[in-house]
């Protein structure tokens, strides 16, 4: 019975033994084919480093202001007696607005006219008289210093109606009415806006060390969204001699013209200053860029070494840390890390390791442009 026992535990012994052998010849096996396995090439599409022409540009964020604008209001209390306008109306300069109750001062204006002409009669008789010595100096003097205040007084009630008949001061377009007909409004109260539109300003701020690069006379690139896919072309006109001691920039303001008056004072517009001349800079696509905390790489196509067999051994990746600058449309400009004619992979950068194999494939390449217009933006 021992001796049974003892057969079979041997025997169970043996062929765990004998299972272990080829289990592990197994994984040898699987081990030495993993070692020998070469995953198959990513497929990627590539451009080239290459050397651009660039304007020599500085981008700045700036306010629409309109050359003339104010509020206009009522410079003497009064009723409003007749409005001559309508809310959002174009209006050239002089036009009746508004025209309070001037009744009681034309009233006195005919009295005080006829105190002038009084007044001025007897200073002509008095003027005729004096030579023949039938009249004193003193009254003499007396009827001309009568004919004078009358005078002072009738201009002075003239220009009270003057004030009271409020005209556009300048040519511009109108505002909403902030007035009724027959309101009693004072002096101050404002009655509408008048914004001159055409040309219109637009301010812009620069750091102080970009001040010399800037004149006045240079062209200007200035878009909105009020105008969605249009870029609208201005000179600087002015450029502020001090600098903002807060913020150490320098207010520069550049004429815009606005015909269709799209453009209005208030809104805000991004601004691009054209300078002289252009830059060289070598430009890779911005969708090459692999950005990363630590620095920023690319990854340069290359061929691999050949093989002992002499057959070709086809193209790898190697990762090249990259610095940058400027970006415009799609692409960005590399100052350090590669050389013009280097081949990037430029799609799905994400995805790749440095040493892989890889294979070109161009045929669905996005087309990179410095102005791309998107269909759906």
């Amino acid at each position: 019975m021992v001796k049974k026992i003892l057969f079979t535990v041997l025997g169970l012994l043996v062929l765990v033994a004998l299972l272990g052998g080829i289990k592990g010849l197994q994984i040898r096996k699987m081990i030495a084919q993993g070692a020998q396995f070469v995953p198959p090439p990513e497929t990627v599409t590539t451009a080239e480093a290459q050397n651009m022409e660039w304007e020599s540009v500085l981008t700045a964020v700036g306010s629409l202001e309109a050359v003339h604008g104010i509020m206009v209001t009522a410079e003497l209390s009064g009723k409003v007696a007749q409005i001559n306008f309508e809310s959002g109306a174009k209006v050239k300069a002089g036009d009746l607005l508004v025209q309070q109750d001037i009744s009681s001062e034309t009233a006195q204006l005919r009295a005080a006219e006829a105190t002038v002409a009084l007044t001025k009669l007897n200073y002509e008789r008095a003027k005729q008289l004096l030579p023949e010595k039938v009249m004193s100096h003193a009254d003499f003097d007396n009827a001309e210093a009568q004919f004078k205040q009358a005078s002072a007084q009738a201009d002075t009630i003239r220009a009270a109606i003057e004030k009271k008949t409020i005209r556009a001061p300048f040519t511009g377009r109108l505002g909403i009415r902030m007035i009724n007909l027959g309101q009693v409004i004072n002096a101050g109260q404002t009655i509408v806006s008048l914004q001159s539109l055409d040309p219109i300003y637009v301010n812009f701020q620069l750091p102080q060390q970009q001040l010399s690069e800037v004149s006045p006379g240079y062209t200007i690139r200035v878009t909105s969204d009020a105008l969605p896919g249009q870029v609208v072309e201005g000179k600087i006109t002015a450029i502020n001699p001090e600098v903002d001691a807060a913020t150490r920039n320098v207010r520069v303001q550049a004429s815009l013209a606005n015909p269709q008056e799209q453009l209005r004072p208030g809104m805000f517009a991004n601004v691009t200053v054209v300078r002289p001349g252009k830059e060289q800079v070598l430009a890779i696509p911005g969708t090459a860029i692999m950005y990363a905390p630590y620095s920023n790489s690319v990854f340069v196509v290359e061929a691999k070494p050949a093989a002992q067999d002499g057959k070709a051994a086809g193209l790898a990746l190697r990762q090249q840390f990259v610095e940058l600058g400027e970006r415009r449309g799609d692409f960005v400009v590399v100052r350090t890390g590669l050389k013009a004619g280097d081949t990037v992979v430029s799609t799905g950068v994400f995805k790749l390791r440095n040493g892989q194999s890889v294979v070109v494939n161009n045929d669905l390449s996005p087309k990179f442009k410095l102005a791309p217009e998107p269909k759906e933006s």
